[in-house]
């Protein structure tokens, strides 16, 4: 996280970074207002989106039964996305700018479109989960991607151009739009859903080896598979109103997880997802703003690197993948 701030267009000195955190430098100097106002926003960001999305992708690999189920890969961004190209293409007033022209209000409608679009495809993958197999539900989870992408397609074709420049700014992925008074809702949604999935710990433990087996356990199985994806849908939809649709975090992180702890133990992987999730998105985020240089890096194309080849060796090595999902 110091490496996030202190590392940009223009390095600052770690000893300014320490100063400015603490208090320490004039606020009337120029780095310490950019320490203050840009750099610690979106770091704290950064590490906030990486650690709701990975304890949502390990939720939803855990209920679904799948080792590449994640919010990305399951259409829940595209609902998401529905969600916000709805709020910005059509209920947004003319040629408003998501990161300038919204104010807290306008914010709050863009992340309840956000949740909503997200919560209304989990509602249909979880309909869809009891009909098909893994495989089956990912391919569908693909399709629905697509048809909602056509649906947005066709929302940007009769938009007008102010109002597609706000809603291409937020597709690309990007910590650096969270200013402190919206960080003030963001964190605060953030915290909730963690907080709310750490009494479904038993609850996960208990799906890994199946619905059935939770049921013989006495765990209310359709009350805790509602309650699993809703703070998913709920982390996923808030990080993606405010970020814009970020993909790969929430499946590589818990993958790297199991991997360092070698358990399938939810006491362990909920926070181990957790911290790696936010470990990954800061450093996604650092070479995203390719320090030393002017331009930045869509951060949804340096998400793609590290989530990528986790896909490719999760798919490898499905065969050992199978045993911890009780397949």
């Amino acid at each position: 996280m110091l490496a996030n701030i202190c590392l940009g267009s223009a390095p600052i000195p770690f000893g300014t970074v320490i100063d400015s955190i603490l208090g320490a430098k004039d606020s009337g100097d120029i780095m310490s207002e950019i320490v203050r106002e840009f750099r610690i926003p979106r770091a704290l960001t950064a590490f906030l989106s990486g650690a709701a999305l990975a304890v949502a992708g390990l939720a939803m690999q855990t209920v679904f039964r799948n080792p590449l189920a994640d919010p990305f890969v399951l259409g829940v961004n595209s609902g998401a996305s529905l969600g916000v190209a709805i709020v910005l293409l059509v209920l947004a007033p003319t040629g408003v700018a998501l990161t300038q022209g919204l104010h807290l209000s306008g914010h709050l409608l863009v992340v309840l479109g956000s949740t909503g679009g997200a919560a209304i495809v989990l509602v249909l993958l979880l309909v869809l989960a009891q009909r098909v197999d893994v495989m089956s539900l990912l391919i569908l989870g693909l399709m629905l991607s697509y048809g909602i992408g056509a649906i947005v397609s066709i929302l940007m074709f009769y938009s007008m151009a102010e109002r597609l420049q706000s809603f291409f700014s937020w597709s690309f992925g990007n910590f650096s739009g969270v200013t402190w008074s919206q960080l003030s809702v963001f964190a605060p949604a953030i915290l909730i859903g963690l907080a709310a999935m750490a009494p479904l710990i038993k609850t996960l433990d208990a799906f890994l080896l199946g619905e059935r087996y939770a049921q013989s356990m006495g765990v209310r199985v359709k009350q805790g598979r509602v309650a699993i994806l809703g703070c998913a849908s709920l982390l996923a939809g808030v990080v993606t109103g405010f970020c814009g649709p970020i993909g790969f975090l929430g499946i590589a992180a818990p993958h790297f997880c199991r991997f360092l702890f070698k358990t399938s133990q939810h006491r362990i992987l909920v926070p181990g997802s957790l911290l790696i999730g936010g470990f990954v998105a800061l450093m996604a985020d650092l070479i995203a703003k390719a320090p030393g240089v002017e331009a930045t890096l869509p951060l949804n194309a340096v998400t793609a690197l590290f989530g990528a080849p986790v896909i490719v060796a999760a798919l490898l090595k499905q065969r050992n993948l199978r045993k911890v999902f009780g397949g």
